[in-house]
C-alpha cells in the first residue's frame, strides 16, 4: 500500500506542475484538472484503506484470541453452556467476515496486507476444525436410542420354531409356519427422533456456518461419517448381519429360512420408519441449503441399503428350491411394497444409484419366484415311484403339492404379475377309468383369456399331480387298492380347494368335477372289491342239474366259498387307510348296506306250504330237525358276516399311514 501512495503523489505533483505551463490550451487544462481529481480520490480511497486495513487488523487479533484460547481448553465448547458457544460462534463468524473483507481488497501479492488474509484464513480454518469436532459430538452423544419393539409389529418368528422346509411339514403345520409377517401402517409411518430435539438448532447453526465458510463438505462429510455408523448400529439391533454372496450360498435351509424373515422384517422398519427418520433429520439440519440434504442422507444410507439389497440379490441368483418359493415372494412383494418409500426418500439425482440397485434386485427376485414356482412343476412331473405308497392313503407328493398351492393364493396378485407373460398348457388329467380328460379353459366359465395366470398355473400343477399320482397308481397290483389310492387322493385335493382360497383361484367346477372323479374311483373300488364275492351270495346255480330243487350241497359250497373270500378281503384290507372319517363312514354304509342285501336272499324263513325240494322250502329243510344246527349256523353266519362287515369296514383305517419321510423335490 505504501509504495501505491507514492506513486499517487508522484502523478499529483507532475500533474501540479503541468497546470503552471502558461501554453496549455483548455482542453488540455480540462484533462490535467480531471486527472488531479481522479488522483485526489485515490490518495483518499487509499488513507480510507490503510484505516479499514487497520481496523480489520484490530478485530481479526481479537477474534484470534478468542479462537486460539479455545484450542487450549480439553472441554467442548457446546458442553460449556449455550452463553460458551454463542460467543464462539459469534467469533467464527467474525473471522469469516474479515477474510472476505480482506479478499474484497486489492491487495499486493508480498504486502502486509496479504499477510494479514493468510492469518485471518488460518483463523478460521482452525475454527472450522473446532465446530466441525463440535459437530461430530453432538451428533454422537445426543443419539436417541432406537426400540424397534416400540415399533408396532407382528411377527411369528419368536412363537413358531423354524423348520427345515415346508416340504417336511405336516399337512396343517405349513400355514402356521408360512404366516406372511406384517407391520402396522400406523407404524410404517412413524418418525421417530433419531437426535435430540434440543440440539437440532445448534447442528444447523453450525452446519450453515462451514458452508458460508466455504467447508460445506467437510461438514458433509462429518454427518455422513456419524450417520452411516448410526444406521449400521440400526442394522445390528434389527439382527441384520454382514453376509457375502458365498456365505448366503453355504446356508442350510434352516438358518437361511430364518435370516429370510429377519430380512422382511428388518427391511420394513429400516426404510418405513428409521431411514424416513433419518431423511427427516437431514432435512431439520441441512434444509436450508439446497441439495446437501439429499446429498448428506443418500450417502449416509447407501451402504447400509446396499448391505440389506446384497442379501436379496444372493438370495436371487441362488438355487431355486422349491422351499425357497413362498420366502422368495415375500422378498419381492415388500420390496414392491416399499417402491413409494423408496422413491421419496431418493428422489433426486444423489439417490438414483440406491433406486437402479433396489429395482435390479426386485426384479432378479421376481425373476427367481417365477423360475423356481416353474422349476417346482416339472419337479412333481418328473417325479418317480418304484414302490407301491403303503396302504394306499394319501401320498405325501399330494399333501405337498396342495399345501404348497394353498399357500401361495396369499400370493396370488404377485404370481399374477409375474406369471403373466408366461403361457401354459393345462395337460390332460386322467378320468377314473384310466382314459386322458382335457381340462376346461375357463373358471366358473370363464374364458381362458380371462382367466388370471396363476389359476391357469395352479390348475396345470393340479392336473399334473393327478397324472403322477395316477402313474403311481399303477404300481399297485391290486385293482382295488389303485382305486382306493386314487379315491383318497383326489378326495383330498378336493377338500382343500373347497375349504381355502383355492376355491376361489381353481372354481367351483373344478371342485365339481374331483368330487365326481374321487366318487367314481369309490364306486370302481367297491366294484373290484365286492363284485365277485356278493356274485356268490345270487341264486343262480344253486339247483341240482335237471332239478328246480336248491341243493344243499351246493349251497353249503357257495357260504363256504363266500366266507373263505370274505375272509381273505379282511385279511388283505385291514391295513388299507382312509384317513378322511366322512369318506371313511361313507364306504362303511355302502358297502354294509349291499352286504345286507344280498344276505337277505339266504335268509330263508320255514313256510310249510312250500315244496320240499323247492329253493323257498329251504327255510323247513333248514330248521327239520336233522339241519337245525345249520340253520342256526346259517343265522349266525348271516350276523356274522355283518359284523365282519363293520369291523372290515372299521379295519380300513385301523392302521392308519405313518408317513415317515417328506418328498423331496
Amino acid at each position: 500500500m505504501e509504495g501505491e501512495e507514492n506513486l499517487i503523489a508522484a502523478a499529483q505533483h507532475i500533474v501540479k506542475a503541468l497546470e503552471t505551463n502558461k501554453n496549455l490550451t483548455n482542453d488540455e487544462r480540462k484533462i490535467l484538472a480531471t486527472l488531479g481529481t481522479q488522483l485526489s480520490t485515490m490518495s483518499k480511497v487509499a488513507e480510507k484503506e490503510d484505516e479499514e486495513v487497520s481496523e480489520i487488523e484490530g478485530r481479526l487479533n481479537l477474534v484470534h484470541d478468542k479462537i486460539m484460547n479455545w484450542e487450549l481448553e480439553q472441554s467442548m465448547i457446546w458442553d460449556c453452556g449455550s452463553e460458551e458457544a454463542n460467543e464462539y460462534l459469534k467469533a467464527v463468524e467474525e473471522a469469516r467476515k474479515l477474510a472476505e473483507s480482506l479478499e474484497s481488497l486489492s491487495l499486493a501479492k508480498d504486502g502486509e496486507e496479504t499477510l494479514l488474509l493468510h492469518k485471518a484464513h488460518d483463523v478460521l480454518q482452525t475454527a472450522m476444525a473446532r465446530i466441525e469436532e463440535e459437530f461430530r459430538h453432538m451428533l454422537v452423544h445426543n443419539r436417541q436410542p432406537f426400540e424397534p419393539e416400540h415399533v408396532s409389529f407382528r411377527s411369528s418368528e419368536e412363537d413358531v420354531p423354524d423348520e427345515g422346509s415346508i416340504v417336511s411339514f405336516g399337512e396343517d403345520s405349513v400355514d402356521d409356519v408360512l404366516q406372511r409377517d406384517s407391520i402396522s401402517r400406523g407404524a410404517e409411518e412413524f418418525i421417530i427422533d433419531l437426535v435430540h430435539p434440543d440440539v437440532i438448532p445448534d447442528l444447523k447453526c453450525i452446519a450453515n456456518l462451514m458452508f458460508d465458510s466455504n467447508y460445506g463438505r467437510e461438514c458433509s462429510q462429518a454427518f455422513i461419517s456419524v450417520r452411516k455408523d448410526a444406521l449400521d448400529d440400526c442394522l445390528f439391533i434389527l439382527e441384520v448381519e454382514k453376509f457375502s454372496i458365498e456365505d448366503v450360498m453355504k446356508m442350510e435351509w434352516a438358518t437361511l429360512n430364518s435370516k429370510i424373515r429377519r430380512w422382511i422384517r428388518a427391511i420394513k422398519i429400516f426404510v418405513r420408519v428409521y431411514l424416513a427418520s433419518e431423511k427427516w433429520l437431514a432435512d431439520q439440519i441441512f434444509g436450508e441449503l439446497e441439495s446437501a440434504s439429499s446429498v448428506c442422507f443418500a450417502e449416509s444410507s447407501k451402504a447400509s441399503m446396499l448391505q440389506l439389497l446384497n442379501f436379496g440379490e444372493a438370495i436371487a441368483i441362488g438355487p431355486h428350491q422349491p422351499e425357497k418359493l413362498i420366502r422368495v415372494l415375500g422378498m419381492y412383494e415388500v420390496l414392491a411394497d416399499l417402491i413409494p418409500d423408496t422413491d421419496a426418500l431418493y428422489s433426486d439425482e444423489t439417490g438414483s444409484y440406491v433406486k437402479t440397485e433396489y429395482q435390479d434386485v426386485m426384479r432378479r427376485l421376481g425373476d427367481c419366484a417365477k423360475a423356481t414356482f416353474l422349476e417346482f412343476q416339472n419337479a412333481v412331473a418328473s417325479n418317480i415311484s418304484t414302490t407301491p405308497f403303503a396302504g394306499g392313503g394319501i401320498h405325501h407328493i399330494t399333501r405337498y403339492v396342495m399345501n404348497y398351492i394353498k399357500t401361495l393364493t396369499d400370493y396370488s396378485d404377485t404370481l399374477n404379475v409375474l406369471l403373466k407373460d408366461h403361457e401354459t398348457e393345462v395337460p390332460n388329467s386322467v378320468s377314473p377309468d384310466g382314459s386322458p380328460v382335457a381340462e376346461k379353459d375357463s373358471t366358473n366359465g370363464s374364458s381362458s383369456s380371462c382367466v388370471p395366470p396363476m389359476a391357469l398355473h395352479l390348475r396345470s400343477l393340479a392336473s399334473i399331480t393327478e397324472s403322477n399320482l395316477d402313474d403311481k397308481s399303477k404300481l399297485y397290483k391290486d385293482e382295488a387298492l389303485r382305486h382306493l389310492f386314487l379315491m383318497n387322493n383326489v378326495h383330498y385335493m378336493a377338500e382343500k380347494v373347497k375349504g381355502s382360497e383355492l376355491r376361489t383361484i381353481l372354481g367351483d367346477e373344478w371342485i365339481r368335477k374331483h368330487n365326481w372323479k374321487f366318487q367314481q374311483h369309490a364306486m370302481n373300488y367297491e366294484r373290484a372289491t365286492w363284485s365277485s364275492i356278493l356274485s356268490l351270495l345270487r341264486d343262480e346255480g344253486l339247483c341240482s342239474p335237471g332239478s328246480s330243487s336248491i341243493s344243499k350241497t351246493l349251497l353249503k359250497e357257495r357260504l363256504h366259498s363266500f366266507y373263505l373270500a370274505f375272509e381273505d378281503v379282511y385279511k388283505s384290507q385291514t391295513g388299507w387307510s382312509v384317513p378322511d372319517t366322512q369318506l371313511r363312514d361313507d364306504l362303511r354304509i355302502s358297502t354294509s348296506l349291499k352286504t345286507k342285501r344280498f344276505l337277505s336272499t339266504f335268509n330263508v324263513r320255514q313256510d310249510p306250504t312250500t315244496d320240499a325240494g323247492s329253493p323257498s322250502s329251504l327255510g323247513s329243510r333248514i330248521t327239520s330237525p336233522s339241519s337245525k344246527g345249520q340253520k342256526q349256523c346259517a343265522c349266525a353266519c348271516d350276523k356274522d358276516i355283518i359284523n365282519i362287515g363293520g369291523d372290515y369296514c372299521r379295519g380300513i383305517n385301523k392302521k392308519p399311514p405313518i408317513v415317515a419321510k417328506t418328498l423331496r423335490l
